[in-house]
């Protein structure tokens, strides 16, 4: 009886570690497949743009000969892709700091000013965002040559704007709308205007939020295509997606692929690095508004 109680007793145990054994075996396969899924294409590029240009067509999963020829390629003086990079980095960094410059108030009065409409405004804002950026691409074009902005930084900013100040808005608010009043409140009672507990009470634990912001406001700037490649015609003015559409292969009949593969990867790198680096920043971003 004393061995038949104990088996009964040790066998539920002995059930809940198989079931959480089997639990965590799951999420792990799950995520290995989602990440081989997500990386397998930057995977692919990376290896297609160490090949030889007579090589691009092979399937192995590593280079047969490993050659920078491609790259080659990529910066050569005719493609003006290094100009292409400053240009994008110019038109990402500018439109990252208009949008966060305006969209930190237009967050501010959202999530702290009691006025009619609120609701409302705030969804009108988000709605702005889904437009398709080709439908705005007409009108734009022509009201920007009307006023001489072809082929102009501006004419690629501006309009990036309209998308990126709508993400900074919808980030922002959701983010200071967890932050406690009564930290303005006891800032104000200590002889801080409103202005001064903004800046120096609420900025500084929006900085999480503000962070996360501006780099998600980066990225997609800097993946902008559609504006960037109606708005610009002049080689030494088209950001770097725009540079890689245009690149041309020795012969009509030939597509730059290695090319296009390493001018690509060029591009993403930098964006990688950047969530490697603050991967823990933008976590905190997304989660430690609910927590304060």
């Amino acid at each position: 009886m004393t061995s038949v109680s104990a088996a009964v007793r040790t066998t539920p145990r002995g059930r809940g570690r198989w079931g959480s054994s089997v639990n965590a075996a799951t999420r792990y396969v799950g995520v290995a497949v989602i990440a081989v899924y997500c990386l397998a294409p930057f995977y692919w590029m990376l290896v297609s743009s160490f090949r030889r240009s007579s090589d691009i067509f092979e399937t192995s999963l590593l280079p047969t000969t490993w050659s920078f020829e491609s790259y080659a390629q990529a910066f050569d003086s005719s493609t003006m892709f290094g100009r292409a990079l400053l240009n994008s980095l110019i038109v990402a960094s500018i439109t990252t700091v208009l949008a966060l410059a305006l969209g930190i108030f237009a967050a501010y009065a959202i999530s702290r000013l009691n006025f009619r409409f609120k609701s409302a405004i705030l969804a009108v804002i988000i709605a702005t965002s889904m437009f398709p950026g080709i439908s705005v691409v007409v009108p734009l074009l022509r009201l920007f040559s009307d006023i001489g902005w072809i082929n102009t930084y501006q004419a690629m900013i501006v309009p990036s704007l309209s998308f990126a100040i709508p993400l900074a808005v919808w980030n922002l608010t959701t983010f200071m709308k967890q932050l406690p009043f009564e930290l303005e409140q006891a800032a104000m009672i200590d002889g801080c205007t409103k202005w001064q507990a903004f800046r120096m009470i609420l900025l500084p634990l929006a900085a999480p939020g503000v962070f996360t912001t501006a780099i998600l406001t980066f990225i997609h700037s800097w993946n902008e295509f559609i504006i960037a490649l109606s708005m610009v015609n002049n080689p030494s003015i088209q950001t770097a997606t725009v540079a890689i559409s245009k690149f041309t292969g020795a012969s009509d009949f030939q597509a730059p692929y290695g090319a296009q593969m390493a001018a690509g990867v060029v591009v993403t790198i930098p964006l990688v690095i950047m969530i490697l680096l603050f991967q823990r920043r933008i976590v905190d971003g997304l989660t430690s508004g609910a927590n304060k």
